[in-house]
């Protein structure tokens, strides 16, 4: 912060026989400079909140809702295995799930339906290992998404 604290009468020292009337001033450069910092930081991390994984379930006929608090093992096109939308180590998946959740008996497999059926059938089985249900998530097929014959 900068003050101004009156005449100086050009020699460096205030005069004491003149009335000090000190005027405290807020310097704005700072608070610019704070301000722009903090900009740049929410431009850069603005994409990072909007990232969510893009999985393109396979439609199915519609069937009986069994939904229920699961932990979700998702996949993407290119094989990389997320648990609750955090990546994981396909070798640990098992391990991974027992110690985030140590009660589960089951799981949602979702998988985007572009995903190769081996690197899925790999999952599978590697729950299978680790004792746990497999319940394979699918997108409901409306009526208008039906072919016509």
């Amino acid at each position: 912060m900068a003050f101004s604290l009156g005449d100086n009468n050009g020699f460096g020292r205030r005069s004491r026989f003149r009335g000090s009337s000190s005027l405290a001033e807020i310097n704005i450069v700072p608070l610019v400079d704070v301000v722009l910092v903090l900009l740049i930081i929410f431009m850069l991390t603005a994409h990072v909140m909007e990232y969510g994984l893009e999985i393109n379930v396979p439609k199915v006929t519609r069937t009986a809702s069994t939904t229920r608090d699961l932990p979700v093992v998702s996949m993407q096109r290119d094989g990389s295995t997320y648990i609750n939308g955090n990546p994981v180590n396909f070798n640990l998946l098992g391990d991974e799930l027992k110690r985030r959740f140590p009660g589960a008996t089951s799981v949602y497999l979702q998988a985007d339906r572009e995903t190769p059926f081996d690197p899925i059938a790999q999952v599978i089985a590697k729950l299978g290992d680790a004792q746990l249900q497999v319940n394979l998530v699918t997108q409901p097929l409306d009526e208008a998404d039906k072919p016509h014959r």
